[in-house]
């Protein structure tokens, strides 16, 4: 305390370490179990052993000799080191062997002394009692400071109970309050539109392929937006090939005009567009041929020879409607191969 500068003292905000020297032999982090190590830099270069030690540092402990370490110091019995109530300050039998004699007197003393201390333990236990209601006194605490108030409370109704705010309604109310819920009118626009129950959807039609450069709409490669409507597509499919079907047919006599050879170099270029399971394929086509080849006289080969060309039409494979018109020129039905092209 002796290195406290007048400038601390006068300010007791500041503590008083600050800007003192550190004691001889601190280390820092020591007290809270932090342990540091040594670099070559810290330890610095070699130095003679007689100089003078850093202020720092504490001095290196001299080492000791072997014969000094087993010889034990004598002790002081000098009248200078007597004390007229004490003696002396150190033991007179500490070289002297520990019997029975010594522990019943140490017994002894420590049975005089824990007597002496339960006479003065009343005296503390009272003057502490005296002290500690002298200091509620003074400072009592909250709970004895409102206790005429509480008694009061007692007659306190639910009503007004209720009508008690709470602690924190005088402060952050918008903070803590829901924030107001707002409503925006619909435009006028909106109304008129669902008017109907339906709402109504435009598309610019030249805004197919629009892009952000200007000019690069192409009006010819319009995306379509709405959706395919598959019935209308058969529909629409249907009517073209019945179109196509009366033109090559003869209206007047009956009789058809296809020529086989050319029919089935068009069946060799057409493209397939069947999407279907191959195996249904397979199956309807065993089923048919063992229906064609089981019972060739039977009157409902036509529509089987036909239900099998349609087979074969729809998966474009020409070498199978081929072999099915072969089979029925073998089988002496030249004369309804016409009826089954058309």
């Amino acid at each position: 305390m002796s290195n406290i500068t007048a400038a601390v003292i006068a300010n007791r905000n500041k503590k008083h370490f600050l800007g003192v020297p550190a004691p001889l032999g601190y280390v820092a982090g020591v007290g809270r179990g932090a342990t540091g190590f040594t670099t070559r830099s810290d330890i610095g270069p070699a130095r003679d052993a007689n100089d003078v030690s850093d202020d720092r540092h504490a001095p290196p402990a001299t080492k000791r000799k072997k014969k000094d370490e087993e010889e034990e110091e004598d002790e002081d019995l000098n009248d200078s080191n007597y004390d007229e109530f004490s003696g002396y300050s150190g033991s007179l039998f500490s070289k002297d062997p520990y019997d029975k004699d010594d522990e019943e007197a140490d017994a002894i003393y420590d049975s005089i002394d824990k007597r002496m201390d339960e006479k003065r333990k009343e005296y503390r236990d009272r003057r502490l009692r005296e002290d500690l209601e002298r200091y509620r006194q003074e400072r009592p605490k909250i709970q004895q400071q409102f206790s005429d108030l509480k008694r009061s409370l007692a007659s306190v109704t639910s009503e007004e109970w209720s009508t008690i705010p709470e602690v924190g309604d005088s402060r952050n109310r918008k903070q803590r309050n829901p924030r107001a819920e707002k409503f925006t009118p619909l435009p006028d626009s909106l109304i008129s539109r669902n008017l109907g129950g339906e709402s109504s959807s435009t598309l610019d039609p030249s805004s197919g392929l629009a892009s952000m450069v200007p000019g690069v709409a192409t009006p010819g490669m319009l995306t379509p937006t709405g959706d395919l409507d598959l019935r209308k597509i058969g529909q629409a499919r249907n009517t073209l090939m019945n179109v196509k079907l009366s033109q090559v047919s003869d209206s007047v006599t009956g009789q058809t005009v296809v020529d086989p050879k050319g029919y089935l170099t068009d069946l060799q270029s057409m493209i397939p567009t069947y999407g279907g399971d191959i195996n249904d394929i397979k199956k309807a086509r065993l089923l048919l041929k063992s229906v064609r080849e089981t019972n060739p006289d039977h009157p409902p080969r036509l529509d089987c020879l036909r239900s099998s060309i349609k087979i074969e039409t729809h998966t474009s494979f020409s070498k199978g409607i081929a072999n099915i018109l072969a089979t029925a020129e073998r089988g002496g039905c030249r004369n309804i191969i016409p009826a089954l092209t058309r």
